[in-house]
């Protein structure tokens, strides 16, 4: 009779390695399905983002206020974009002041918002309101504790809606109509953000918003 025979060394060591093949390619599988839904959650992360800040920022200007005691309700210095509005606070009525900005952070441009507390007085409102010009410009740490990062931002523009024409808001031909020294707040707003590349929405990206009380089928 023959004798039973096991494998010899060289076809264990075949069979090692081909085991060891096949676990790389699982692993390799595996780390790309991993990778793969990392990537599409950070993306699904920063449109979310965009979306909130962008939901946020049409809230903010549906709930401005005309107040007399601050000499408009929304106000663009080329820098910032400071508006009065209601406030959202269960129990909190009254005005606060809301400012957008974009900032130059680590080497890269970041869209910000910052927001007053609730205001009492008209000594207030003027406080918030030179502050929030100043946190655009210069902020100190007060002011960035009340301040949110949305999202990575290149460059942004912004136009007034007056007149059934778009214009740039420190150019001559945006036409202020006034009661005194006030400005009247314009019929639309429209906002133009330049997104940059390598997040999940980049190029530009334009949102116009219209006031509610403003006359006429406008677009």
């Amino acid at each position: 009779m023959r004798r039973a025979r096991g494998f010899t060394l060289v076809e264990l060591l075949i069979a090692l390695s081909v085991m060891a093949l096949l676990a790389i390619m699982s692993w390799r599988g595996l780390d790309g399905m991993t990778r793969a839904q990392q990537l599409t959650q950070l993306h699904t992360d920063q449109v979310l983002t965009l979306q909130t800040g962008l939901a946020q920022w049409s809230a903010d200007l549906d709930a401005m206020l005309d107040v007399e005691e601050l000499p408009a309700a929304i106000d663009w210095d080329g820098r910032a974009l400071r508006i009065v509005r209601a406030s959202n606070d269960p129990g909190w009525a009254g005005p606060r002041i809301v400012a957008w900005t974009r900032r130059e952070q680590g080497g890269a441009g970041l869209w910000l918002r910052w927001q007053s507390p609730v205001l009492r007085s008209r000594a207030e409102m003027l406080q918030a309101w030179e502050r929030a010009a100043l946190w655009a410009q210069n902020p100190g740490t007060e002011e960035r504790r009340q301040e949110v990062a949305i999202v990575p931002l290149a460059d942004w523009r912004l136009f007034y809606y007056r007149g059934n024409a778009w214009t740039n808001p420190m150019s001559s031909g945006d036409t202020q109509p006034a009661t005194g020294t006030r400005t009247t707040p314009p019929d639309g707003v429209r906002l133009v953000l330049e997104l940059p590349p390598g997040q999940a929405v980049a190029g530009v990206l334009t949102r116009d918003w219209a006031r509610p009380t403003a006359g006429g089928n406008k677009s």
